[in-house]
């Protein structure tokens, strides 16, 4: 079955002699639990694996504060100094700034006082987060954030249209990067785990967090259970307003494997994430998707018979009932974790220090 990943581009660290050093500079990093964290974890493995160095500096090198209104996601307090001796340690001969965060700022800032090469990705709708939480208007952060990316000598972005939202934004150096499923955790399994609860299943998996506008699933009329899976700031406001709903907090990956596939529908009802992990989770496990028809979810699920897309959610999740769930898994099938790597190997700038 062929990648959906585009060929790698020419040029850059794909066409690099030898081992990489790679520096990954990131303020999403473990113990957070969310598809930032999931998508570097697995880049630096595989890379790694492969011959090359990979160092990451994350929240949890520096003094760190909780992000004021979840306490999940901590802040680092970058010392200068301290920073510029810990990359200094790493001698890097490529730098990928992951996140638009305090670390990410302070890494910018060395790199070009240096006149170091370096790359960003854009993971994350900050815009529409930060005007759904307290109100900032969309524009005035997408101005900060195509400032932040200006520099970089590619902006790595995972669908084509994100890519093309980005560009028509302003941005300029956008590269594909695609991202994989673990086909061997995530696989059709028994549809066991939901016993005694009504179905057909309706399950949500991830952050439970405004910005994911899980209320818009569990306010929805449908038949059997709604299920979710996962933790966050709005859990207990949810689980208080929508109390039939059944939260089932974090589950690792064997027993998250086993809800996905013993689910009849995954709904992913989030507006705003550039990709969404969990959607080929979920299809790799024979579970069909229903979300609506927004960046993520077109590039991701694009077999009519593995899911279904639709402006009204709840005739998207009846319709998803009826989807093919063998055709879901190889659609699945289709994303690879090789691809992704190679892609994303392939936009660094190296340089020599």
């Amino acid at each position: 079955m062929p990648d959906l990943a585009l060929p790698v581009a020419e040029g850059g660290a794909a066409a690099a002699a030898g081992p990489l050093r790679l520096l990954i500079v990131t303020d999403a990093w473990t113990p957070q639990v969310n598809g930032v964290v999931r998508t570097l974890g697995i880049m630096a493995s595989m890379l790694r694996a492969a011959g090359d160095t990979v160092e990451v500096i994350g929240p949890d090198r520096f003094f760190n504060l909780p992000m004021p209104g979840y306490r999940e996601i901590r802040l680092a307090v970058v010392p200068p100094r301290k920073l510029a001796r810990l990359v200094d340690a790493a001698m890097p001969c490529a730098v990928h700034i992951a996140t638009e965060g305090p670390l990410g700022w302070a890494m910018r800032a060395l790199c070009r006082r240096r006149g170091w090469p370096f790359t960003t990705a854009f993971h994350t709708k900050f815009a529409e987060y930060l005007q759904t939480r307290i109100g900032v208007p969309a524009a005035w952060s997408w101005r900060v954030l195509r400032h932040f990316h200006q520099p970089a000598e590619a902006t790595m972005a995972a669908t084509p249209s994100l890519r093309a939202e980005l560009a028509a934004r302003g941005f300029t150096k956008v590269r594909a990067w695609t991202r994989g499923v673990d086909l061997e955790r995530f696989r059709p399994a028994p549809r066991d785990p939901f016993e005694g609860l009504a179905r057909p299943i309706f399950l949500h998996a991830g952050r439970i967090a405004v910005e994911k506008n899980i209320a818009a699933f569990l306010a929805l009329d449908l038949p059997g259970s709604k299920v979710v899976v996962g933790d966050g700031p709005q859990r207990a406001a949810l689980m208080q307003r929508f109390p039939a709903a059944h939260f089932l907090g974090w589950r690792d990956n064997g027993v998250l494997a086993r809800a996905y596939a013993g689910a009849d529908v995954f709904v992913f009802p989030s507006r705003t994430d550039t990709f969404g992990l969990v959607l080929l989770e979920a299809m790799a496990s024979g579970t069909p998707v229903a979300a609506f028809p927004v960046t993520g979810p077109l590039d991701v699920v694009t077999d009519p018979r593995a899911g279904v897309l639709h402006a009204d959610l709840r005739t998207a999740c009846l319709a998803a009932l009826d989807c093919d769930r063998a055709a879901a898994r190889t659609h699945a099938e289709r994303f690879s974790w090789a691809a992704s790597v190679a892609q994303f190997r392939g936009a660094l700038a190296p340089f020599k220090p």
